[in-house]
């Protein structure tokens, strides 16, 4: 086989591996949003302060990256990149190991393991945050409180969006490069479709790791009285971490040993370039002839023209008003999906095991395929700039009207005394701890701030044993029942052993009416989602056609650049905030102070959620009427672009005026060995 044909065919299986490991490692930070919040006791407004610092990172070099990265030798530059995703992905799962073991809020003491009568003022009064493994002291609290730990996730995930930075631009440039014209969007397409399959590993290994307890192999299970349902249960995050960083680090070795440039294929060198390359060409030639020093390009001169070129492509107004919708559908579409697990966890009671196991094998699989036939009937119907627009206006549309029916698949709040209904078992939101006492609780003494969840024979949950008036318990860890509770009896009264009535530990099942809606909001989401990613081609392809064939590098580098900066960083940040104030319930941290969220308020979850991410695109609907104006405007200036066909040949008559590629190089006495190396 011709060595310079193997050496890009190990390129394309190193560049899939690559994005697939990116792309698996960055749907796990979106599986593990829950995991952090309650391992680290933070709100939901610092995990998206987390899940931004990853486009913090790319901002820090991608100027730097897309305009000099191609003239390095790029596959050494992938593989520091794919080295720097690793390390972050190890820094992540650090803090883990820093901490010691988790421990969470809890009544029973793991010597409590026969039937005993308790003292409602004595064992049940006022114990907390599993003070029978710690007693009165927790070690490591003056460490916690002098640095918090979720500051070196934050630079785990910096460290990762730098790292991910050079692979997409270099990567796929060095393909079209070398790769004969009729093939570069086989391999680019090829290289994509691994990419999809990235997320559903990301979230499958989020499920998996969700199930198994934090601190699996260091502590007895059997003294763990919480299951994976439990507002205070953390799965083994910090595992997925370090199995996404030792693939990442993988995808980093082959990069190291491919060749910096590849003989050009026959007809690269026979056919003419494009307007963007004869550019390219040209100043190299101009550079070339001013006697630089063994550089094919001044980096001087090119900055130099930076600003000019930018302001030339942002005097476009078709694509400054397509830049300021996709800002805005991506606020709503990168808000949406952060918290898309938590929101079925929260909302419809499912485990955050069984959340990302949904997300994983249903909604990214529906979303692939809708970018994938969208791309084939824009091809088949042949779609003009306009088409284009059209059809990428039709499918978000009508997404957006069958995402209204989400506002109809409401669950109630889930009945918990003193919080969401009353000891009597009457609905009355409530956000005081005076609300917790009663009268059947009120000789107890119990702590109102301990959150241990018992489920009551009524089928209302209370935050503790204490509080639903038990004076007697039997059994060990998870099986332990607690009996004669005066609390559960005062609910339901009518019930003939009232004085009898018994709790078991954790909340009661969900509503029932929730999981008869829960199917149909899956089917939804589905359909959904599927609908909307059919117009992700066709509005990526408007966005290459509504500018000079010349801008279209620095178009597509800008506009990543600032849907990273006003989407990616501030979606996740304002989207938990705003989620945050519907909290009912804020746990305990070890060493004092407000932890994460126990129990929300169902009803204003679903509306402040769905109404943020409907009202965002609402916006950009309106937006896109201008949109259209401007576009319209824009055909009507240039008559050729009214079809695909057209478009091609007005591309081709541009073309024709360009420099013949094979004339410049030698021209240029292009030898690799002059280029600046890395």
């Amino acid at each position: 086989m011709d060595p310079c044909c193997r050496s890009l065919k190990i390129f394309l299986a190193a560049l899939s591996f690559a994005y697939f490991a990116k792309a698996l490692s960055g749907s796990y930070m979106k599986s593990t949003i829950t995991q952090l919040e309650r391992r680290f006791d933070i709100p939901s407004y610092i995990i998206g302060i987390i899940d931004g610092s990853f486009e913090i990172g790319n901002l820090l070099v991608i100027a730097f990256v897309s305009y000099f990265g191609a003239k390095l030798h790029r596959p050494k530059i992938i593989s520091v990149g794919c080295l720097l995703m690793s390390l972050g992905t190890f820094l992540i799962a650090m803090p883990h190991f820093i901490i010691g073991r988790y421990t969470f809020e809890t009544f029973l003491k793991p010597a409590l393991n026969t039937s005993s009568n308790i003292s409602p003022c004595g064992y049940l009064g006022s114990c907390s945050v599993n003070l029978a493994v710690y007693g009165s002291s927790f070690p490591g609290c003056e460490r916690e409180s002098s640095l918090s730990m979720w500051i070196y996730i934050f630079m785990g995930n910096v460290l990762r969006g730098i790292g991910e930075t050079p692979v997409q631009p270099l990567g796929i440039s060095y393909i079209d490069d070398y790769t004969r014209a009729e093939d570069t969007a086989l391999y680019i397409g090829c290289v994509q479709t691994i990419s999809i399959i990235g997320p559903v590993f990301g979230y499958l290994l989020g499920s998996f790791c969700a199930k198994i307890y934090v601190d699996i192999g260091f502590v007895d299970m059997d003294t763990i009285t919480i299951s994976p349902s439990d507002a205070r249960w953390v799965g083994a995050w910090w595992l997925g971490y370090l199995i996404a960083g030792v693939i990442t680090l993988l995808s980093a070795v082959p990069f190291w040993f491919l060749p910096k440039a590849l003989p050009l294929t026959s007809d690269r060198q026979e056919t003419q370039c494009s307007p963007e390359q004869a550019q390219f060409l040209k100043h190299s030639l101009h550079v070339q002839h001013k006697n630089m020093p063994d550089e094919l390009v001044s980096f001087h001169n090119m900055a130099k023209e930076f600003l000019p070129t930018l302001k030339s492509l942002m005097g476009n107004p078709v694509y400054f008003v397509y830049l300021c919708v996709t800002i805005i559908q991506f606020n709503s579409l990168i808000g949406m999906v952060t918290y898309k697990p938590k929101y079925i966890e929260q909302h419809y009671g499912q485990s955050a095991s069984k959340a990302n196991f949904l997300m994983g094998v249903i909604n990214i699989p529906a979303v692939a395929l809708g970018i994938f036939l969208g791309g084939v009937i824009m091809k088949k119907l042949k779609f003009g700039i306009m088409g284009a627009a059209k059809f990428a206006f039709g499918t978000s549309l009508l997404g957006y009207f069958l995402s209204l029916c989400f506002f109809a698949m409401g669950c109630e709040n889930a009945k918990v005394a003193g919080i969401t209904v009353s000891y009597q078992g009457v609905d009355a939101l409530s956000h005081h701890n005076k609300s917790l006492l009663s009268g059947c609780n009120m000789g107890c003494a119990c702590s109102a701030k301990d959150w241990d969840p018992v489920c009551g024979e009524n089928g209302i949950t209370y935050v503790n044993p204490c509080l639903a008036g038990c004076t007697i318990a039997s059994g060990s860890g998870k099986n332990t029942t607690f009996h004669h509770c005066r609390c559960v009896s005062e609910a339901d009264p009518g019930s003939v052993a009232a004085s009898n009535l018994t709790a078991t530990l954790g909340h009661c099942p969900q509503r029932g009416g929730c999981d008869q809606i829960f199917p149909y909001f899956l089917a939804l989401s589905v359909i959904t989602s599927f609908i909307i990613s059919l117009g992700g081609t066709p509005g990526y392809v408007l966005l290459i056609r509504c500018i000079k064939p010349e801008l279209k590098s620095l178009a597509l580098g800008f506009h990543t650049l600032a849907t990273r900066t006003l989407a990616g960083i501030p979606a996740p940040i304002y989207f938990g905030a705003v989620i945050d104030t519907t909290c009912l319930r804020w746990g305990n941290k070890r060493c004092g102070g407000r932890g994460a969220c126990r129990i929300y308020n169902t009803a204003a979850y679903r509306l402040v959620y769905l109404a943020l991410t409907l009202g965002l695109r609402t916006v950009s609907f309106l937006l896109c009427i201008l949109g259209f104006v401007l576009l319209k405007r824009h055909v009507q200036n240039k008559p050729a672009l009214t079809d695909g066909n057209a478009e091609l040949e007005c591309l081709s008559k541009e073309d024709s005026h360009s420099l013949h590629c094979d004339q410049m190089l030698q021209t240029l006495e292009y030898d690799p060995n002059r280029e600046t190396r890395l």
